[in-house]
């Protein structure tokens, strides 16, 4: 019709940071908005671009070089899942920031309506206000574990490293009661992302706000004057198995055999224990885990990061971590145990109905992936953010129970600091072997499953904060005001 004046869709520059964890969840939301029709680019690098996979016409990726010579890096590492050590980690983020000007010049030569980041990567936030761009922050994080940490901070407990034994977190919505400190270098990046998310004009949440809670989402904006945005679950997006076995890294697994395998396979009978891309156990630890699983005697899908320098290894130091005859008794297609040593196809595993737990690091993806599969957890939580998802999970909702975890970690596990057989015997039989509590857990479990799920269909809550965000920043993008 003449004199209509047809809306552009927005154009919207996302930002990962260079880890798998990351990357996954944010490019699943970006893959939101080009759904529904908005100009969606990701810049990245050469190595990690296969993260970015989309056919849609409005989802473009741009390639920066990685800066390895500068920082002093190999050829082949571009992530955090290339390393298990701490000084290659620094010079990684040392080279996100540096990849910052490349990005910057290019948003000068074709200026975004506004800029999606990652609220972990460095920099990001002061350079999108050099330029003048609306930003909106994105978080791996749930908003229960943003608001608990905010809470924290503001009572001056974040970088309290005394020993305060067991405390109650002050002005918080749940009582949460914590009993380990995190490190140091921990709470200053939390530190420098509590304060970039205040920056941006919005937080975005890959998460539904019934797993948060509205109490949490309302305490969360009342306290900081800050908008969150919940659009999650983001993998819900992935409908077919061949969506979900793509989903990440090329699998190292035949996704045929392992459906086959599965589908051998009782409902509710198999346990799937992962503890994410760059979470790694020392032998002695693994040894452990081994004797507990197979004490259980459950059936088991075990994901086992590849030992970075000892992919190829012999029998002698295979025997250091798996007792002897483990494989023999019990890894084989008629067999009740199922090992994969590198990347996995997790959200087409979890929705396998012989899936009835998982044993987990409590990492944010692996949390809101199980919730959304209906699946109850044994918590195993390690390092970062993970003891305070723990809280969501046992505390709060009651969808798992612990493995007894209680010391923070980084990168490779301490030996002195191992789970013993017998707790993870105890706690795999607590929710495997059936009996009143399992039955509640699992009942539980599945029905925030069912919210996970009604979250991103149409009418859903998810999906109306997805449409109602487009409509706000479509309206403001005119008039370049903030959205809080």
């Amino acid at each position: 019709m003449k004199g209509v004046e047809i809306e552009q869709p927005l154009k919207l520059h996302f930002i990962p940071y260079l880890s798998p964890g990351h990357m996954i969840p944010l490019c699943d939301i970006a893959t939101l908005f080009a759904s529904r029709g908005q100009q969606v680019t990701i810049t990245t690098t050469p190595l990690n671009s296969h993260f970015f996979t989309n056919k849609s016409p409005f989802f473009r990726l741009h390639i920066v070089d990685f800066p390895s010579l500068q920082v002093g890096l190999p050829d082949g590492v571009e992530s955090l899942s290339s390393t298990t050590d701490h000084a290659t980690s620094i010079k990684i983020y040392t080279a996100a920031k540096l990849l910052l000007e490349p990005i910057g010049d290019l948003m000068q030569k074709d200026p975004p309506d506004y800029i999606i980041a990652d609220c972990i990567y460095p920099g990001v936030y002061d350079m999108a206000h050099k330029l003048q761009i609306p930003i909106l922050a994105f978080t791996v994080f749930s908003l229960f574990t943003v608001s608990l940490l905010e809470s924290l901070r503001t009572n001056h407990l974040l970088h309290s490293h005394m020993d305060l034994g067991s405390f109650v977190v002050p002005n918080f919505p749940h009582r949460i009661t914590l009993c380990t400190n995190p490190p140091k270098a921990f709470t200053e990046v939390m530190e420098t992302m509590l304060e970039a998310i205040l920056k941006s004009n919005g937080l975005i949440v890959n998460n539904f706000a019934e797993l948060d809670g509205q109490e949490c989402v309302k305490h969360y904006e009342k306290t900081t004057g800050h908008k969150a945005w919940h659009l999650g679950p983001a993998s819900l997006i992935h409908k077919t198995v061949q969506e979900k076995a793509d989903r990440g890294n090329e699998s190292v697994v035949n996704v045929q055999e392992c459906l086959s395998w599965l589908n051998s396979k009782r409902d509710n009978s198999v346990l799937y224990i992962c503890f994410g891309s760059i979470c790694y156990f020392s032998d002695k630890q693994l040894y452990e885990i081994s004797c507990g699983i197979e004490a259980s005697g459950h059936e088991f899908v075990w994901v086992i990061p590849e030992k970075k320098g000892k992919e190829d290894e012999s029998d002698e130091d295979k025997q250091k971590w798996l007792p002897s005859g483990f494989e023999e008794r019990n890894i084989g297609r008629k067999k009740k145990g199922l090992i994969i040593r590198g990347w996995a196809p997790q959200v087409m595993i979890m929705s396998h109905n012989a899936v009835g737990a998982f044993m987990t690091h409590c990492g944010w993806n692996s949390v809101v992936e199980a919730v959304s599969a209906g699946i109850p957890m044994i918590t195993w939580p390690l390092n970062g953010e993970h003891f305070y998802n723990e809280k969501l999970i046992t505390d709060v909702h009651g969808i798992g129970v612990e493995v007894g975890a209680t010391d923070w970690s980084m990168y490779v596990i301490d030996e002195k600091k191992v789970v013993s057989r017998d707790s993870i015997k105890n706690a795999v039989r607590r929710l495997m072997d059936g009996g009143i509590e399992a039955e509640e857990i699992r009942r539980r479990s599945q029905e925030l499953g069912e919210k996970a799920r009604l979250a991103v269909q149409q009418g859903g809550s998810s999906n109306n904060n997805l449409l109602t965000l487009i409509e706000d920043l479509t309206r403001l993008k005119h008039i370049r005001k903030p959205l809080h």
